[in-house]
């Protein structure tokens, strides 16, 4: 089996408040926001990451959502291309009201730090270097 794309399926509570954090975080919107969905592309792969409502979701996939602000189910990384430009993504995702789990800090040889959205979706940025 050839698997030509993969990309995520995600339950928020309000469409409209994710549409303004991932449009304030700068991502593309991947077509138009519907009643029960918006979508967005991530990196120069163009991974696509499609938010439904949680009734949406739930009903599509017939299992219950995780609760998110104490636990997690993934954590998506976002590369960075250095130390400074981590720090600008750490300014940028507070400003666009990102909750921070993870403080920067130094990993081995990279630097990182961990963020979540509104609904309690976990990102990391990383720099690490070649």
């Amino acid at each position: 089996m050839d698997t030509k794309m993969i990309w995520a399926n995600l339950a928020v509570k309000d469409l409209a408040r994710t549409a303004e954090f991932y449009n304030a975080l700068g991502f593309k919107q991947n077509g138009e926001q519907t009643t029960d969905l918006v979508s967005f592309s991530f990196g120069n792969n163009h991974f696509i990451i499609h938010f439904f409502t949680e009734q949406q979701f739930t009903n599509a996939a017939k299992l219950e959502n995780t609760v998110l602000h104490t636990g997690t189910e993934i954590i998506f990384s976002l590369s960075a291309e250095s130390r400074e430009e981590v720090d600008v993504w750490f300014e940028k995702t507070k400003a666009a009201g990102a909750a921070i789990y993870a403080e920067k800090e130094n990993y081995q040889k990279g630097y990182t730090f961990g963020f979540s959205d509104p609904d309690g979706h976990k990102f990391n940025v990383l720099y690490w270097p070649s």
